[in-house]
């Protein structure tokens, strides 16, 4: 009978900056990699991205470096990327993010449309020997956001054509074929059918948790959720280099054992964040910004309108969590207040659009008011009120009007608002047919913070 080995593949996704886990998860994977790798039995750890986010402060102060310095105290064996890396950082932050880490990076679908070439800091395949020889090949995949990309000076392919190009030769390279897939489960259904030669898929990116695994197509899909709250482990058991057995399971971080300095040590890493951004001053204000009496919202308004120069703009009040009070104003406070992930977008519809899209504010506006909101950049809690600025709709007269006239069918029409709506169920018609441009520059907070700084400048 031949020999047989197990190679033990532990995953991380989506932790989101959500560092309260981070203590339990370093000390789970550092230690099950010394248990794990003994004799012929080998181990690979891998991230499949989103490992940071914005909205925490001390990744807002480092530009996700600090996220790095910490993956960098696991050892992994590669790390793909998802689109909070990918699209929440400029591209001369992303070309340096990965400076300093002391793993590498394998992203197959991204190009750097300044060279035309791929970027220098990820490799499109990673292949790591096992200690029995069993070779592996980690492939890792972006979600292709084709029109996102492209504002931050990268290109973003779609998956599946690449996958076919690359395959062939990989299959001949390596024993095993592992995919690093920030895709979301649907696309890793579709993929599992399409390629049997991929052995694992192990997903991200739509948060999705598979207990035991699924298998599609004899491929093993596996995933852990979101923000750290479980770690994937899977086990390949190997002979003749060829795998004859391949399980899933998860393990519950909150199942894990604390140790006192746990606590301490997550307060230091907002903290630090939160020091940091403390002593950037942007402006001073003479007065409070309030939610209540819509001073904070008209000054969002005012912002857009400075920064465009389009006097029509839609908003929702959710986006604001709290008050802006008078006096000095940090980078603390506004990524506190706004600490979502959204461009100013600028949209052009023709009249008989615009007006539809005004029936569609209208008859979604109660529903969305209270609507609990996650993902597509939002960082608050409900949707809020939608508020509209030069457009109007009064339904008892039957009128719609912008800037007071009524609606031309056949003009066209602008307003500015954010690339967030475009993404929503509710209207559709700024999708579907709107002429949008993302003005991906500087995200909401960037644009405010400039709008206040040259508004209220401190002497």
């Amino acid at each position: 009978m031949a020999e047989q080995s197990i190679i033990t593949i532990m995953h991380t996704n989506d932790i989101h900056s959500h560092f309260e886990n981070w203590p339990k998860i370093r000390r789970y994977l550092t230690s099950q990699q010394k248990i794990l790798s003994l004799g012929q039995n080998g181990v690979i750890t891998v991230d499949i991205g989103d490992a940071m986010d914005l909205v925490h402060p001390l990744t807002e102060a480092s530009a996700g470096k600090a996220n790095i310095s910490l993956l960098n105290e696991i050892g992994y064996d590669a790390v793909t990327i998802g689109n909070n890396e990918g699209l929440s950082l400029q591209h001369d932050k992303l070309k340096n993010l990965y400076h300093n880490a002391n793993f590498p990076v394998t992203v197959a679908n991204i190009k750097d449309l300044r060279t035309n070439e791929r970027p220098t800091w990820c490799h499109e395949v990673i292949y790591k020997q096992m200690p029995d020889g069993t070779q592996v090949a980690l492939i890792g995949m972006t979600a292709p956001f084709v029109e996102a990309y492209p504002l931050r000076e990268w290109g973003i392919g779609k998956v599946a054509p690449i996958l076919a190009a690359i395959l062939p030769e990989i299959s001949v390279k390596a024993d095993v074929i592992i995919l690093l897939s920030h895709l979301g489960l649907h696309e890793d259904r579709r993929l599992a059918k399409m390629f049997s030669c991929l052995d694992v898929i192990i997903g991200a990116h739509t948060h999705h948790r598979l207990e035991n695994g699924e298998v599609v197509n004899n491929t093993l899909l596996a995933a852990a959720g979101k923000w750290g709250r479980y770690i994937g482990n899977i086990s390949l058991v190997i002979e003749n280099h060829q795998i004859i057995s391949k399980v899933a399971r998860l393990v519950e971080t909150a199942d894990l054992p604390e140790e006192k300095t746990d606590f301490g040590e997550v307060e230091a890493l907002l903290n630090c964040g939160l020091n940091q951004l403390k002593t950037i001053k942007v402006a001073k204000l003479p007065m409070t910004l309030r939610r209540t009496d819509n001073t904070f919202m008209d000054a969002l308004f005012a912002m857009l309108t400075a920064k465009t120069g389009i006097n029509a703009a839609m908003l929702s009040t959710g986006l604001i969590l709290g008050d802006l009070p008078a006096g000095i104003v940090t980078k603390a406070d506004l990524l506190t207040l706004l600490p979502h992930q959204m461009y100013i977008m600028r949209t052009t519809l023709i009249g008989k659009e615009l007006k539809r899209l005004l029936q569609e504010i209208h008859k979604n506006s109660e529903f969305v008011s209270s609507f609990a909101m996650v993902g597509l950049g939002f960082r608050g809690k409900v949707f809020g009120d939608l508020q509209l600025r030069g457009m109007e709709i009064d339904i008892q007269k039957g009128q719609l009007t912008y800037h007071n006239q009524l609606i031309d069918d056949n003009k066209k029409y602008e307003f500015v608002s954010l690339d967030y709506y475009k993404y929503l169920p509710f209207f559709p018609t700024i999708e579907l047919v709107g002429e949008n441009k993302i003005i991906m520059k500087k995200m909401l907070r960037e644009d405010f913070a400039e709008y206040l700084m040259q508004n209220f400048p401190v002497k």
